[in-house]
């Protein structure tokens, strides 16, 4: 029953995205046929347009526009970078293929259409976004693949020529890349009573070695750094669709902080989205003060680090006290640690003493 409610909504945002983007181009034929210059119009991203919402618990635009109108000579290129995005988009999602952002760029000049650099063409896409309130991989545009995921979890394929086929994701001792074809499969059935998100590709690597996924009942997340947007979408799921609770391990620093932060409140970049976050997931570690109870090997923190450190105290996402707590630690011990040192107390010591205590005091 709950792979025909899957099949069933993921046939439906298909039939959404499709409408969408044709209505769209519909609006701006009406406008021309009518003898005027067309016009999108298209929530601002601008940072004064950005607030964070505490009852959803992720950044959200307001209510400020813009408009985009042929008329404008200034407006013409990203005009029609937008209409010819739309376009691209439309013949993705109607013949179920995939791109990448970087496949996007390269292929506007097959039509003719330039875009300066490979920036630009993601500006426009995010644009299409906010248009339709829809997210790239809801039309198919995905960026490289680089995060994995290891645990008992069998999936079944969606994409054309692999429907019905099925996958138990600890098929692969390297794990399982996160890709189109992973994100939109069915989940069919699992063991596991929760997810640990990882970092770092040497560690994620070490705990399948040590066998993490049976000794903690574990689905194992490579995030490979900031999650990209195919992972964070992927984790929730998890987390909503299967009931698993979610916990993040990343490096002893501001960035890492800010990697799990991402996942559990989603970023500024994306505020024009939903569907991204996991507001329940929990940051495990490695917090400051694992660094000054491990007794960890570290660095000195540097005046970018310090940086970001005031930003975040500043940040709302971050007003819980854990958090407001680890930041001062930070800002105290002026010191970092990455996941690997834990290592000098042995190669296992991480997998057999320290994940189990953080997943015991962060339950």
């Amino acid at each position: 029953m709950e792979r025909k409610r899957r099949k069933s909504l993921v046939m439906e945002k298909r039939k959404e995205v499709l409408t969408s983007l044709e209505s769209l181009g519909a609006r701006i034929y009406e406008q021309m046929d009518k003898g005027f210059f067309p016009s999108i119009e298209m929530p601002s991203r601008s940072t004064e347009n950005i607030y964070y919402d505490p009852n959803v618990r992720q950044f959200i635009l307001g209510g400020k526009k813009v408009r985009r109108s042929a008329r404008n000579i200034r407006h013409l290129r990203p005009f029609t970078q937008l209409v010819w995005t739309a376009f691209f988009s439309h013949e993705l999602t109607m013949h179920r293929k995939t791109s990448t952002l970087r496949d996007v760029y390269y292929s506007a000049q097959a039509y003719e259409m330039s875009f300066k650099d490979q920036q630009e063409s993601n500006n426009i896409i995010t644009d299409l976004e906010t248009v339709l309130g829809l997210s790239r991989e809801d039309f198919n545009i995905f960026p490289e693949e680089r995060s994995a995921v290891f645990g008992d979890l069998t999936i079944e394929y969606t994409v054309p020529g692999y429907e019905g086929k099925r996958l138990n994701l600890t098929s692969h001792p390297d794990g399982v890349m996160i890709g189109p074809a992973l994100t939109s499969a069915e989940f069919v059935k699992t063991t596991a009573d929760k997810v640990i998100a990882i970092e770092k590709g040497g560690l994620f690597t070490r705990f399948i070695e040590e066998s993490v996924h049976k000794k903690f009942n574990a689905i194992l997340v490579l995030t490979a750094g900031q999650a990209p947007r195919a992972t964070r979408h992927f984790i929730r799921r998890l987390n909503r669709e299967l009931k698993l609770p979610v916990y993040i391990f990343t490096d002893g620093d501001p960035w890492g902080m800010h990697i799990a932060m991402v996942i559990i409140s989603g970023s500024a970049n994306a505020a024009h989205l939903r569907e991204l976050t996991t507001p329940d997931a929990k940051w495990s570690g490695v917090w400051a003060t694992d660094i000054v109870n491990y007794k960890l090997p570290t660095d000195p923190l540097d005046d970018v680090d310090v940086k970001r450190l005031y930003e975040l105290q500043r940040d709302p996402r971050y007003k819980d006290p854990l958090w407001q707590r680890e930041i001062k630690t930070f800002l105290k011990i002026k010191r970092k640690a990455e996941q690997e040192a834990f290592s000098r107390y042995g190669l296992t010591y991480i997998v057999d003493e320290y994940l189990p205590a953080k997943l015991e005091e962060t339950s």
